[in-house]
């Protein structure tokens, strides 16, 4: 019976079919057959999610890979760079195979800048010299400057260029004042009066500074000329290197601040005086006269209270001018600063000449007020020699009439 009872089983085992779950992996290895289309089977999810998220996945794994290959290239060029010592970085010119001298190549940038006080530091300047026998004049001629050093910290100037003579007390020419560049070009030209005898114990200097509205003005370079040195007899067109600023003495005759302001329309110039600085201890009452000349001619004249007892006055007193748009550049405004001296007599301290036939800073404020029109522009001046100031305005003689019976 036990037999036939395990007959029986075995019949019917082999006539049933083999169930997947059943069957047994062979002997070695570790992988079970359909364990992950079960598992996938098993989840809720539809078989669409499934895809794009493994495609997803696989992107995300391949950005991934991508990534660390380029950190990876970037570093290691970056440590071979560093690593690279400078005389391997630039092409051998000192070989057998080159004919190039390494002494014809420019010099690196820091090596030319570490050199404080090094010609290169403080630029260069365009002159030109000539020499007129007849009127016994040099010409100098101001074309333009180069690679000049940064006055402030926002790595640009405002320069101008003040020349004089070393025999020439008092005499002196300012160009305009040119915005925001290390590069200006003056092309202006001005001319000294030096005998020839004195050609040689006279040097020319040359100072460029940087505009300043309301504070002292910062000197960014100097040439010191010896004209000695210079052929007279032929006019030189040259470059200059310029060497480091020297000490700017603060003027004897003192400075003026003045503010102006103009209206098209009405035709209204008003100058406001408002106060004067460095004027002589020994002078005293000192007080402003302001002139309006027409066809250098004199026009209009007022002129400020006098303040006791100081050398730096505060006035702030305003006149109006009626000057119609058509002659607004045909007119000359000169600020005079008079005081009593020690002969208890009042002479004149220094004056200031605007206008169109103005130079240097005196030209500029004029031009400001004028392109900033109905806006008051105020700005300090310094003090010119009055003889110097009346040569330039080379006015005319008032007409006179004869009297009946002279």
């Amino acid at each position: 019976r036990l037999h036939l009872c395990d007959r029986t089983m075995q019949e019917g085992e082999m006539g049933r079919p083999p169930d997947a779950h059943s069957t047994l992996a062979p002997a070695g290895t570790t992988t079970v057959p359909g364990l992950i289309p079960d598992l996938i089977a098993r989840l809720p999810w539809p078989s669409w999610a499934l895809t794009a998220i493994a495609v997803a996945a696989g992107v995300l794994a391949v950005s991934c890979l991508l990534c660390v290959a380029c950190c990876c290239c970037r570093h290691l060029r970056r440590q071979g760079c560093r690593k690279k010592p400078r005389g391997q970085e630039a092409v051998g010119l000192g070989g057998p195979q080159g004919t190039t001298s390494i002494h014809l190549v420019q010099p690196d940038v820091e090596s030319s800048e570490s050199a404080p006080g090094g010609p290169q530091h403080w630029g260069r300047l365009l002159l030109s010299l000539g020499y007129d026998f007849g009127s016994q004049e040099i010409q100098v001629g101001l074309k333009q400057a180069a690679d000049l050093r940064a006055g402030g910290q926002g790595g640009t100037a405002d320069p101008y260029a003040r020349v004089s003579l070393s025999t020439g007390a008092g005499h002196t020419h300012e160009t305009r004042v040119h915005r925001g560049t290390l590069c200006p070009t003056f092309h202006e030209t001005c001319c000294f009066h030096v005998p020839q005898r004195e050609l040689a114990r006279t040097a020319l200097r040359v100072q460029v500074l940087s505009f300043r509205r309301f504070s002292a003005h910062e000197p960014l370079a100097e040439l010191s000329l010896p004209l000695g040195t210079v052929d007279p007899q032929h006019v030189l067109e040259q470059w200059y290197q310029l060497g480091p600023p020297g000490t700017t003495e603060p003027e004897p005759s003192g400075e003026l601040c003045l503010s102006l302001r103009y209206v098209p329309g009405s035709g209204r110039l008003t100058v406001v005086v408002l106060e004067a600085r460095g004027l002589s201890p020994g002078l005293a009452d000192p007080y402003v006269k302001v002139q309006l000349m027409l066809n250098q001619r004199k026009w209009r004249k007022r002129k400020t209270s006098a303040r006791k007892g100081t050398a730096a006055p505060y006035f702030n007193e305003a006149f109006t001018f009626l000057v119609p748009f058509s002659q607004v550049q045909s007119v000359d405004l000169v600020l005079a600063v008079w005081a009593r001296g020690p002969q208890f007599r009042a002479e004149p301290v220094g004056k200031v000449l605007l206008g169109a036939r103005a130079s240097g800073q005196a030209l500029q404020h004029w031009a400001d007020m004028l392109a900033h029109a109905r806006r008051p522009v105020a700005q300090w001046h310094r003090l010119r020699p009055a003889g110097e100031v009346d040569g330039a305005l080379a006015l005319k003689p008032r007409l006179h009439l004869p009297l009946p019976g002279s």
